[in-house]
C-alpha cells in the first residue's frame, strides 16, 4: 500500500466516501429502494470510536428492515494505535472518518460524529467526562436525536461498566441521558431553532459476548440478524465483515460469518420490546397525515417493478414526487422527497456530473467547471436550469436519448470563497473536543464540497433539481478514470518541512535555522512574510509565479548557552499582527480518498539538553511511529531493517536495535529472527521492544526476549501519575542523563501501556513503578535482563506520542536506554 505524506504539493480532501469513481445502482439496489419508500422507521447506534459499531447489524437494519440507520460515533479515533502508517492524533481521526464512512457504504448505514476528541484510553466515565464536557457532548446526542428523529437507540455498550474504556461507558450514558433530554424543550433549547423536541420510544444495550465477558443470556430479546439476502448475494454477516474490514488503521479486518447470528438486548430506557425491536412504533405511512394515499402508490411502483426496465418506474415515481410535496411539511415528508428524487434519476438512467480538470482552485484565481449530462435510456426530460456559485443559466433544451450534452463554464473563485478545511478543524481545540461553533454542523461525518452545481431538469413534465458535488476528473494511468472533490486552497502557503527540530544544547552540531517554504498557488507579487511580527529577511516584496517555491531565511530558535531545556513555537503571518499563514497537508492511502487538511504555519524548536552514547542505530519497523526520525534529530545514524535488510546485516555493528511499536502483532515474520537477535544481544548488543498489544496472531504470544514475561493490557492513562524510582541507581537512570522527576512533567495522553506481566524477577529488573487514581503501583512499564554480554529491553512508555510532541525527558530516558550497552553497564 503506498501512502504519501506531502508539505509542498497539493493534493485533495474527499468530502464524500469512496470519491475515486462515480456511485452506481443495480436494478436490485433500485427494487430495494422503492420498498423503503414504505418503511418510516428509524434506528440509531451508538457507541465512542470508529471500529465499536456493529455493522453485521446496521447492514440488517438498513437493508433487511429497512429502517433510516445511523450510527453515532463520539469520537473520530483519534487517540488509537495507527497499524498502517504513523498519523496519530487528529491525523489518525481524518484517516479514521474515512474508513467509516467506506463502512457506511458497504452496509448502507449513514455516519454521525459527536465533537468528543478521543484522548487516548480512559479507564473509567468520570475521567472521561472530565476531558470531554458532559454537557456539550450530551448535547451533541440530543442534536443528531432530535435532528434524524430514531424510534429506537442501541448501544454498543452498559452504563455499568462492563465495556472496559471510559470511552464506552460514557457513550452508553449519554445516549441513556438524552433519552430524556431529547424530549424536554428546556434542555439545550438553542437547538429549537432547527429542530423540535423528540422522544425515542426505547433504549436497547445491545449486549455481547466477547473480550472473555458473556453479558447475553435467553431471556434477553434477541434475533437472529446472521441471514441471507438473495438481492444482496450475501448474508448480513458478510455484509458486517466487509463493513469493518474498512478500519484498516485500527486492524479490524474480520472474516465473515456464515450462517445463524443472534443479537440480543437488554432495555435500559422505554418499554421493553416483546415481539418486535420497533413494538408500539407503526412505521408505516399511517403516522403520517395523509400517507395512506402514498403508501397505495408505492404498493403500485412496488408491484410493477421491472427488473430488467427500471425505466417503467419513473413516471410512477414523478407521480410520487407530486404526491409527497402535497403532505403537511415534516420529517417524513422531507426524507421520503429525497429518497423518491434519488429514485427518479437512478430508474431513469440519466448521467449527471460537474466536473474540473483542475485538482484546485486558488482564492483569486479562475477555476473551470465541466457539465455532463446523458439521457441513456430515454426518457421524457429536458434541461432547464444550471447554477453553481454566482453562475446562473437558463435552458430549454430537450435531452435527447443517448446522446452527450457537454459545456463548461470558468469561474472567478472570489478571496471569501472558504479554504476546504475539515470544520472541526477550523477553529482551535480544547483538550477534549473539537470547537463547533456553527450547530448545523454538529454531527456530520465530512466537510462541505468546495461547489455544488445544482441542475434542474424536467422529468416526466415535473421539474426536479439535482445537486452534484463539482469533482476532480483525471485519468489515472493505472486506475483509469478517477474522482476527487475539488478543493479550494489559498493564494499562497508557507509550510515548515519539519513539524519538530531538536537542538541539542551546547552541540558543535547545531543547525540553528530552520526552514520556512513559500509556495505560489498563483501569480503573486509583494508579498511578505513574518515570524511572528518580525519580517523575514529575503522574504520582502516576492514576485512568484504560479507553482514557484521560495526557501526563505530561517529563524535561530534559542540561544545556545540555554541550560535548560526548552520547546518554543514560532508562528509565520502573512502580514505583520495578520493571521497565521497556511501550511498545506495531505495523506494518500489506497484503501480511501485523498485528505488535504489545512494547518497553521508553525514552526516548534526543542532546545534540548542532552546527552547521547552510541551513534548507529538499527530499527525495525512496527505500526508506524515517528522514532526513526526523532532518533536522528538527537544525532543517531538509524538504519531501517526492512526484513531483507535483516536477513543479511550482522546486527552487531549496531549500538541498539529498537523494535518499533506492535511490531510482533502485525509482523509474523518477527519470530523467524528471534535467534539471530538474541544471539546479537547475547554477544554484547542493546535490544529495546516497544510495546506491542495482546493481539497476537493465533492468540499466541511470540518469544520476545530472552526470558519468558506475557504482555498484559495494564496501562496508566493519567500522563501527569507520579513515577516511582524502584532502582535509582541503575544505569537507565544514570547515564549519560541523569533523569529526574522533572523528565516525566509534559507527557501527554498516557504514561505507558501493555505493560510487561508474568517475568521472573531474578531475571528482569524493574526501574519504575506508576499507577493511575484508585489503582495500586504497576512495575511492568519498563523491564530490564541482562542476557550474556548485553541488554534487553521491553517498554510500554509512549515514546512514540512524547518524542513526536517534543517531550525532554522522553528523549533523555530513550537516550540512556539507548546507552545501555556500554561496557560495564551494570
Amino acid at each position: 500500500m503506498k501512502k504519501t505524506f506531502s508539505l509542498l504539493f497539493i493534493f485533495f480532501f474527499s468530502f464524500e466516501l469512496i470519491a475515486q469513481s462515480l456511485p452506481t445502482w443495480t436494478s436490485a439496489d433500485m427494487y430495494q429502494a422503492i420498498r423503503k419508500l414504505n418503511v418510516l422507521g428509524t434506528v440509531l447506534y451508538v457507541a465512542a470510536h470508529p471500529d465499536d459499531d456493529n455493522a453485521r447489524l446496521i447492514a440488517y437494519f438498513a437493508k433487511d428492515k429497512l429502517y433510516r440507520t445511523g450510527y453515532l460515533s463520539m469520537t473520530r479515533g483519534d487517540g488509537g494505535q495507527n497499524l498502517i502508517g504513523d498519523e496519530q492524533g487528529f491525523e489518525l481521526g481524518l484517516i479514521r472518518t474515512q474508513e467509516l464512512l467506506a463502512s457506511r457504504n458497504v452496509d448502507g448505514g449513514e455516519q454521525f460524529f459527536s465533537r468528543a476528541y478521543d484522548f487516548g484510553y480512559s479507564k473509567n466515565p468520570e475521567e472521561t467526562f472530565s476531558i470531554w464536557d458532559k454537557e456539550k457532548i450530551l448535547s451533541d446526542v440530543v442534536w443528531v436525536i432530535r435532528k434524524i428523529q430514531p424510534d429506537v437507540v442501541i448501544t454498543r455498550f452498559p452504563t455499568t461498566g462492563e465495556g472496559g474504556h471510559g470511552h464506552h461507558t460514557a457513550s452508553a450514558i449519554l445516549a441513556n441521558e438524552a433519552y430524556s433530554a431529547a424530549a424536554d424543550p428546556n434542555r439545550f433549547p438553542e437547538q429549537l431553532k432547527y429542530v423540535k423536541p423528540w422522544q425515542v420510544k426505547r433504549v436497547l444495550w445491545n449486549t455481547f459476548n466477547f473480550g472473555g465477558t458473556n453479558t447475553t443470556n435467553a431471556d434477553q430479546f434477541h434475533f437472529d440478524d446472521g441471514i441471507y439476502n438473495p438481492l444482496l448475494g450475501k448474508s448480513y454477516g458478510e455484509l458486517g465483515a466487509e463493513s469493518r474490514s474498512q478500519n484498516r488503521t485500527q486492524g479490524t479486518g474480520s472474516t465473515s460469518v456464515i450462517g445463524q447470528a443472534i443479537e440480543y438486548f437488554r432495555t435500559t430506557k422505554g418499554d421493553p420490546p416483546i415481539n418486535d425491536l420497533m413494538d408500539g412504533v407503526d412505521v408505516s405511512w399511517k403516522r403520517v397525515k395523509g400517507g395512506e394515499e402514498i403508501e397505495k402508490i408505492v404498493n403500485g411502483l412496488i408491484a410493477s417493478f421491472d427488473f430488467g426496465h427500471p425505466v417503467n418506474s419513473v413516471k410512477g415515481l414523478v407521480q410520487l414526487y407530486k404526491a409527497l410535496q402535497q403532505l403537511p411539511d415534516g420529517y417524513w415528508k422531507t426524507r421520503k422527497l429525497k429518497e423518491t428524487k434519488d429514485l427518479i434519476e437512478q430508474c431513469s438512467g440519466l448521467f449527471i456530473t460537474a466536473t474540473s480538470p483542475q485538482q484546485y482552485a486558488v482564492q483569486t484565481d479562475s477555476v473551470r467547471i465541466n457539465f455532463l449530462l446523458n439521457n441513456r435510456v430515454g426518457v421524457n426530460a429536458s434541461l432547464i436550469k444550471v447554477q453553481v456559485d454566482a453562475f446562473d443559466s437558463s435552458f430549454n433544451l430537450p435531452l435527447t436519448k443517448n446522446v452527450n450534452v457537454n459545456f463548461g463554464k470558468t469561474l472567478f473563485v472570489p478571496d471569501s470563497k472558504p479554504i476546504t478545511q475539515p470544520y472541526w478543524l477550523a477553529n482551535k481545540m480544547e483538550e477534549g473536543y473539537f470547537n463547533v461553533n456553527d450547530q448545523l454542523k454538529i454531527g456530520q461525518a465530512d466537510v462541505d464540497p468546495a461547489f455544488i452545481a445544482a441542475i434542474t431538469v424536467t422529468i416526466e413534465g415535473e421539474n426536479i433539481n439535482f445537486e452534484k458535488p463539482v469533482k476532480f476528473k483525471f485519468t489515472d494511468p493505472v486506475h483509469g478514470e478517477l474522482y476527487e472533490p475539488l478543493v479550494i486552497i489559498p493564494s499562497f502557503d508557507v509550510s515548515i518541512p519539519n513539524d519538530l527540530v531538536v537542538y541539542k544544547i551546547n552541540s558543535k552540531d547545531n543547525q540553528l535555522t530552520q526552514p520556512a517554504v513559500f509556495k505560489a498557488n498563483k501569480d503573486i507579487s509583494d508579498v511578505k512574510i513574518y515570524a511572528g511580527d518580525r519580517g523575514i529577511p529575503g522574504s520582502e516584496k516576492m514576485d512568484l509565479s504560479k507553482g514557484q517555491l521560495r526557501e526563505v531565511e530561517t529563524l535561530k530558535p534559542f540561544n545556545p548557552s540555554d541550560t535548560v531545556s526548552k520547546l518554543t513555537v514560532t508562528e509565520f503571518k502573512y502580514k505583520k499582527g495578520g493571521d497565521i499563514a497556511k501550511s498545506i497537508r495531505s495523506i494518500k492511502y489506497d484503501h480511501i480518498p485523498y485528505i488535504t487538511y489545512f494547518k497553521n504555519s508553525e514552526s516548534k524548536q526543542l532546545a534540548l539538553k542532552i546527552e547521547t552514547y552510541g551513534k548507529k542505530i538499527g530499527y525495525i519497523p512496527g505500526a508506524g511511529d515517528k522514532i526513526p526520525a526523532a532518533l536522528e534529530q538527537m544525532g543517531f545514524d538509524v538504519n531501517i531493517l526492512s526484513q531483507k535488510e535483516l536477513n543479511k546485516n550482522d546486527l552487531g555493528r549496531f549500538d541498539a536495535v529498537i523494535v518499533g511499536v506492535r511490531a510482533y502483532n502485525t509482523n509474523e515474520l518477527m519470530a523467524n529472527y528471534y535467534d539471530k537477535l538474541m544471539k546479537y544481544v547475547n554477544e554484547g548488543g542493546n535490544l529495546i521492544v516497544q510495546y506491542n498489544n495482546t493481539q497476537f496472531r493465533n492468540n499466541q504470544q511470540p518469544k520476545i526476549g530472552p526470558y519468558n514475561f506475557t504482555i498484559s493490557g495494564k496501562r496508566v492513562t493519567d500522563e501527569n501519575a507520579t513515577v516511582n524510582f524502584l532502582n535509582p541507581d541503575h544505569p537507565v537512570l544514570n547515564f549519560p542523563n541523569k533523569i529526574t522527576q522533572d523528565d516525566f512533567k509534559g507527557w501527554i495522553q498516557e504514561r505507558s501501556i501493555y505493560h510487561a506481566s508474568n517475568f521472573d524477577r531474578s531475571k528482569f529488573e524493574t526501574i519504575l513503578s506508576m499507577h493511575d487514581p484508585g489503582e495500586g503501583d504497576d512495575d511492568g512499564s519498563l523491564i530490564i535482563a541482562k542476557f550474556g554480554k548485553g541488554v534487553f529491553v521491553y517498554t510500554g512508555l509512549v515514546f512514540f506520542r512524547e518524542l513526536p510532541a517534543g517531550v525532554p525527558g522522553a528523549y533523555r530516558l530513550l537516550a540512556n536506554l539507548i546507552a545501555l550497552n556500554r561496557k560495564k553497564a551494570f
